[in-house]
C-alpha cells in the first residue's frame, strides 16, 4: 500500500493535476490516481419506468478530498464524515474497469491511509446524477479486452485488501466497507442494478427513495452475483427473498425493498437522511460505534467469509462463456 501510494504522488506531481481548493478547515490533498481509458455505457434497463429525473450533486464540491481515475470523489463534510461518491454521471455511475479500481482503491485508502482515516467517523457513499449505479459497463468491460478485464477482475486476493485481502476486484468494491472501522451509508436514487445493488449492501445502512429501482439483475445475463452477495444477503433477507430476486432478476421499487428488508428505510431525501443518522452516530463513542460493528460482524454468521467468496467466483468461472450464458446475455 505504501508503495502504491508513493507512486500515485510521483504520478500527481508528474500530471500536475489541479484539484478545486479544499475549505478553509480542511486537511491537504492527498494523492490523485488518473487511468485513461474509454468507457461505453451498456443500457439494460431502457424498458424500466423511469424514476424521477431527481438528480443528485455533491454537497459541499469544493471539498474535495481526492479525485480517483476521474470516477470516484472523496468529498469532506466535515466533522469526521467523507462523502464518496461515484461521479461517472454520464454512464449512471456504471462500472467499468476504471470505476472498479477507483471504489476499491477508495475503500482502501480510507482503511489504510493514516492522514485520510485520522478523526474519521462516518462514511457515506452516493451516485452523482440520476442513478446509484446502474451495474455493469458490460460494453465498455468487453472492449477494454474480455480476457484481461475478466483477470483485472476475478485475481485473487486483489491487493487492495492489504494482508488479510481475501476477495478479488469485483468483490473487494463491495466487501471492503465492511472492513472499515466506521460505519458505511449507502444513499441510493434512481438506479441501483447488479453490482451497484452489490455495492450498497456492503454498507451498514441503505436509505432509498420510494422510486429508486433496484435489481439483482446478474441473472439476465445467464450469471450469478459474484461481488460478495452470498456473504451480504444473507444478513439481511430470508434465504428465500435472496433466491426469487436472484433467480428472477426482477426490478422491485424502494418500497418494496424496505418491505424485504433489503434497504434500511425508504425516505424522499436519503442524502438528509444519511446526514440525519450521522449526526446522531457522531454523538456515539466512536470506540463504541467500532466495537458495534465489529461485533455483529464478527457473531452474526458463521460461514467463513472467504469460502464464500471463492465459492463465488468458482460458480461465476463455470457460467462464463457458456451457450446458456452468451443465450442469455443476448436477449
Amino acid at each position: 500500500m505504501m508503495l502504491k501510494q508513493y507512486c500515485f504522488r510521483q504520478a500527481l506531481r508528474a500530471s500536475q493535476v489541479h484539484l478545486c481548493p479544499p475549505a478553509a478547515n480542511a486537511r491537504p490533498s492527498l494523492p490523485i490516481c488518473h487511468t485513461h481509458r474509454q468507457s461505453f455505457h451498456h443500457s439494460s434497463f431502457h424498458t424500466v419506468q423511469e424514476p424521477s429525473s431527481q438528480s443528485y450533486e455533491p454537497k459541499h464540491p469544493t471539498n474535495i478530498r481526492i479525485n480517483i481515475n476521474d470516477h470516484v470523489k472523496l468529498i469532506s463534510l466535515g466533522q469526521g464524515i467523507i462523502n464518496v461518491v461515484l461521479s461517472r454521471p454520464n454512464k449512471l455511475n456504471s462500472l467499468c474497469i476504471p470505476m472498479f479500481e477507483a471504489i476499491a482503491e477508495a475503500a482502501s485508502m480510507l482503511r489504510n491511509d493514516k492522514e485520510l482515516n485520522k478523526g474519521l467517523r462516518v462514511v457515506i457513499i452516493s451516485g452523482e446524477g440520476r442513478a446509484f449505479c446502474s451495474g455493469l459497463d458490460a460494453k465498455g468491460v468487453a472492449l477494454s479486452g474480455p480476457k484481461s478485464s475478466l483477470n483485472t477482475l476475478l485475481k485473487r486476493p486483489s491487493g487492495y485488501g492489504e494482508e488479510d485481502g481475501v476477495g478479488n476486484l469485483a468483490q473487494d468494491v463491495c466487501y471492503l466497507w465492511r472492513k472499515l472501522p466506521v460505519p458505511v451509508i449507502a444513499v441510493l436514487h434512481g438506479y441501483c442494478f447488479g453490482g451497484g445493488l452489490q455495492i450498497a449492501l456492503g454498507a451498514d445502512l441503505r436509505f432509498a427513495t420510494p422510486d429508486c429501482k433496484l435489481s439483482i439483475m446478474e441473472s439476465r445475463w445467464g450469471l450469478i452475483p459474484d461481488m460478495s452477495a452470498s456473504i451480504v444477503l444473507r444478513e439481511i433477507v430470508r434465504i428465500d427473498v435472496a433466491k426469487e430476486l436472484t433467480m428472477t432478476g426482477r426490478i422491485i421499487s424502494g418500497t418494496e425493498a424496505e418491505s424485504l428488508g433489503l434497504v434500511t428505510r425508504c425516505v424522499d431525501d436519503p442524502m438528509e437522511e444519511a446526514l440525519k443518522v450521522t449526526r446522531e452516530i457522531i454523538a456515539r463513542s466512536p470506540d463504541s460505534v467500532a466495537a458495534s460493528k465489529e461485533l455483529f460482524q464478527s457473531t452474526w454468521m458463521e460461514a467463513n467469509d472467504a469460502t464464500c467468496l471463492e465459492k463465488e467466483t468458482t460458480l461465476q468461472l463455470k457460467l462464463i462463456g457458456t451457450w446458456n450464458q452468451a443465450a442469455a446475455a443476448g436477449r
